[in-house]
């Protein structure tokens, strides 16, 4: 299952770790995966094509320390949460959203 645990602090998104893996189908054929990798991998693309308001740590999990947040990083940052959502719904043996904040 992937695992995706979003971090906030006064309703902004301070930190996302992604990890694990979705185990939906064989490697190169798992839409999940494929899916989660796009959505976030397009809205990493379009935050930095702005401005560099976020940090990425992609050691063994991908991880996302936001630096600033701005109506830019914020809009694309909750556009991709919507998004892992929707798939979450869709496939919950496969993902799992953790939100832990304020």
């Amino acid at each position: 299952m992937i695992k995706v645990y979003v971090t906030t602090k006064e309703k902004k998104i301070k930190h996302i770790l992604v990890s694990g893996h979705a185990n939906f189908a064989t490697y190169g054929k798992d839409i999940v995966c494929a899916g989660v990798s796009s959505i976030i991998t397009t809205s990493i693309n379009a935050i930095l094509s702005f401005k560099e308001t976020i940090k990425v740590i992609d050691k063994e999990n991908l991880e996302i320390e936001v630096l600033e947040n701005d109506l830019i990083t914020d809009t694309l940052l909750k556009n991709m949460l919507d998004l892992l959502t929707n798939l979450e719904e869709n496939y919950p043996k496969n993902i799992s959203i953790v939100m832990k904040g304020k």
